[in-house]
């Protein structure tokens, strides 16, 4: 019984410290929402919200509070799409839950196959990731290794500490079309259409009705897809242009609401996207052809994107350097896209694209209380996240990297700049 009591104090106690308010005083508050930054304005985090951002706001009286004394306050970043929580070695096998191998027919699909389930919040891969300012992801189904153009699903996560992180709203079903998925459909692009139409009439016909024909989907398969054919989210990994287009008729056909992954060479059809409103998520540092369906690729692709009017989120640094997703943005910024765009790319415009714009990925009052306060700009690669708070819980700064930079790296004023913090 003393024993139960003692954890039962420990847990109030904790949930007490969970719940401490915090107000950050006179910070640069960049919105994401508005062009222009509010200048010396306080936020104000309570019960895991963003409870008020104004001037001169009060402090409740068990606030901590932050000087902020001008420094840049920014929602908390996307870190595109990845494996934070369920990829932790990348060579070791068992480690590694974002797909799975199938041994199956010509274009089998396993819509069903749900890669957030074997999220783990303690993954070890997170702290330094959390640090830099990532407070959340999109867990990305690998389509290649699963054995079928289409891979399953995926969703947004927060990267706090908590056992339930999917961030509703934002499941998504993973495809991949062009040159990399030519290995599930007899090695022909074209053959590719046709399993994906295969598989569409199977989830809209009742089981008899194809009892006779080679089945591209389990009988929980048809089920998950016929979801996502009424009302779900569609993101497919496809570069080439043509490609593009032709993906662009298909979800027209069949009222898709559809995400383009990768888009390599989407400069060439922006006009296309744009009247489409079909947004993109690339990696603004793609500026070398990785395979013929690529030979378009360019440094300004986000800029022209963002010109032609469609809507961008940036990914690429994949799952143990997803914290470089500033040096992608500010690498578009650098090749001609507008500074704010590139800010917004990496934290609410894929919140806007996941179902996720009533909470995510701004500073106002309701929103989650995820932001980060920087050393300087926060598109540069020589600042840093001084602090960081997911859901209103700060995030612990002191991470295993940052002991041994400290251990074996002393500071040394003749040390060259990027290593010193």
């Amino acid at each position: 019984m003393r024993y139960f009591l003692i954890i039962s104090l420990a847990t109030m106690l904790a949930a007490s410290a969970l719940a401490q308010p915090v107000l950050i005083r006179g910070a640069t508050v960049h919105t994401a929402l508005e062009r222009q930054p509010l200048q010396n304005t306080d936020v104000l985090l309570n019960n895991g919200k963003i409870a008020a951002v104004g001037e001169s706001l009060r402090a409740p009286d068990n606030a901590r509070i932050i000087e902020a004394g001008g420094r840049a306050l920014t929602p908390g970043l996307f870190a595109g799409i990845t494996g934070l929580g369920i990829e932790e070695v990348s060579l070791e096998e068992d480690t590694v839950d974002n797909s799975v191998a199938l041994t199956n027919e010509l274009g089998m699909m396993r819509p069903e196959f749900d890669v957030t389930l074997a999220f783990n919040p303690l993954s070890a891969v997170l702290d330094a990731n959390r640090a830099e300012g990532i407070t959340w992801t999109l867990l990305g189904a690998n389509v290649v290794q699963s054995g079928g153009l289409i891979g399953g699903q995926g969703a947004a996560v927060s990267l706090g500490h908590g056992f339930s992180p999917v961030l509703e709203g934002s499941r998504s079903l993973f495809v991949n079309l062009g040159a990399d998925a030519a290995q599930f459909s007899g090695t022909s692009r074209a053959a590719q259409y046709m399993l994906i139409e295969q598989a569409i009439r199977e989830a809209g016909s009742a089981p008899r009705n194809i009892e006779f024909e080679r089945r591209m989907l389990t009988l929980t398969g048809r089920g998950i897809l016929a979801r996502y054919l009424k009302d779900g989210r569609w993101i497919v990994d496809v570069d080439r242009a043509s490609d593009i287009l032709q993906l662009l008729r298909l979800a027209d056909k069949h009222d898709l609401q559809l995400v383009i992954l990768g888009g390599s060479e989407a400069w060439r059809v922006a006009t296309q996207l744009s009247e489409a409103k079909v947004p993109v998520i690339l990696n603004a540092l793609d500026n070398l052809p990785g395979s013929f369906d690529q030979l378009g690729a360019r440094l300004d692709n986000a800029a022209l994107l963002s010109e032609a009017g469609v809507r961008i989120a940036f990914t690429g640094g994949g799952t143990h350097n997803a914290r470089k997703i500033r040096q992608i943005a500010g690498n578009a910024v650098a090749h001609g896209l507008d500074w704010y765009i590139a800010l917004r790319a990496i934290t609410r415009s894929p919140a806007i694209m996941l179902g996720l714009a009533d909470n995510t990925g701004g500073i106002r009052a309701g929103f989650r209380a995820d932001v980060v306060l920087w050393s300087g700009d926060p598109l540069e690669v020589t600042s840093y996240a001084e602090n960081v708070w997911i859901a209103g819980r700060p995030v612990n700064m002191d991470t295993r990297q940052q002991q041994l930079l400290e251990r074996y790296l002393p500071e040394n004023p003749d040390t060259p700049r990027h290593y010193i913090k």
